[in-house]
């Protein structure tokens, strides 16, 4: 059955609550990231310029504040927050804590780790976990207790993806907006409600921010935005694609955010293959390598917003196709983002930073 043909059925005034949801969350975010920008240029909290940086000024960070705030609003107006919002209360509290922290000091990557891994094991406390795996021979594997750190170690993983991406003006923002709406497609297609609304909250208090983030930026999320984002997107798809017997359900929010993941893998086998630590930073990511062929940043991001695009497209797909054409959908996305990956690996990167550093990937 067609998502048209499950739309066509969904309760006007619960289509209603996700629009008023993601305007409520959209306004916030235009009314009151500006305040934070000035806040944050009182209180010092910038983000200096250095070797391994692509701004060229003092940035007023911790705008990520301003799309917490505004997802919130959002949630709360749509009144469909339910068996997950205690959890994903006290997680994104331990997140944005850890992401202020972090802007306002630069925390050790242990202890950036410890706070995300805690915000997951919250997650896991209020009953949200992964239950179900696809077996690719047909049927599904019923996880037991192992759903217990495969959950851990999704949330973990998509908090920092979207951090690593978090390189260029309006580049971590767009691209998890664009994310939002086929997890919110899946999502109101299995009648997870909450879940819907999370994405959709979500979707308007990053594009309200893209506003004032979008290059030439007046301000940047910080690791408090980019961290808060790709939790609330890792719980979101827990609650909205993954928990239940789904056909190739982890593999639906995987593709939708395959900007990030494949960047973030390409950066982690890159680092490895050459002898460093796979969280310290470099200049070698998808978004730099756009820069150093010639692209402009706004055409860098582009280029990834439509990649992003793509992406969210082949993830309906593999919602709403068959099972063998979902496969070989699943085994074309994947191939095609390998070959691209690659090739634009072997371009010409920019001038490697001077100073590893860690915490912070751009």
């Amino acid at each position: 059955m067609s998502f048209w043909t499950e739309l066509s059925g969904v309760d006007p005034g619960v289509l209603w609550s996700f629009g008023r949801a993601s305007l409520a969350a959209m306004t916030v975010a235009l009314l009151l990231t500006p305040c934070v920008r000035r806040i944050a240029l009182l209180t010092g909290t910038v983000d200096h310029p250095n070797d391994r940086r692509i701004n060229k000024v003092n940035m007023p960070t911790a705008g990520g504040l301003a799309m917490v705030a505004a997802f919130w609003v959002g949630g709360a107006a749509s009144n469909l927050l339910g068996e997950a919002t205690g959890a994903l209360i006290w997680g994104s509290a331990v997140i944005v804590v850890t992401g202020i922290l972090d802007d306002r000091i630069e925390l050790r990557p242990k202890w950036k780790f410890a706070g995300q891994v805690l915000a997951a094991l919250i997650v896991v406390a209020g009953g949200l976990r992964i239950e179900f795996m696809t077996n690719p021979f047909g049927g599904m594997w019923y996880l037991g207790w192992l759903g217990v750190p495969l959950t851990v170690l999704w949330i973990v993983a998509l908090t920092n993806v979207i951090n690593f991406i978090d390189g260029l003006d309006g580049l971590a923002a767009g691209v998890s907006a664009i994310a939002c709406a086929p997890l919110f497609l899946v999502a109101l297609q299995r009648g997870h409600l909450d879940a819907a609304a999370m994405t959709v909250a979500l979707f308007g208090a990053a594009l309200g921010f893209l506003r004032y983030n979008f290059n030439p930026a007046k301000i940047i999320m910080g690791d408090t935005g980019a961290m808060f984002l790709g939790f609330v997107l890792a719980v979101a798809s827990i609650l909205g694609a993954m928990k239940g017997a789904a056909t190739v359900a982890m593999a639906i929010p995987t593709v939708a955010l395959g900007v990030p993941i494949f960047d973030t893998a390409f950066a982690v086998f890159r680092r490895v293959r050459s002898g460093k630590p796979f969280y310290a930073a470099d200049r070698g990511h998808l978004h730099h390598r756009l820069l150093a062929v010639g692209y402009s940043q706004r055409q860098a991001v582009a280029v990834m917003y439509g990649m992003a695009s793509v992406l969210g497209v082949a993830a309906l797909m593999l919602a709403f196709s068959d099972k063998a054409t979902a496969v070989v959908a699943l085994l074309a996305v994947v191939a095609a983002a390998v070959s691209l990956g690659w090739r634009l690996q072997q371009s010409p990167s920019q001038t490697p930073p001077k100073s590893g550093g860690t915490g912070i990937t751009l």
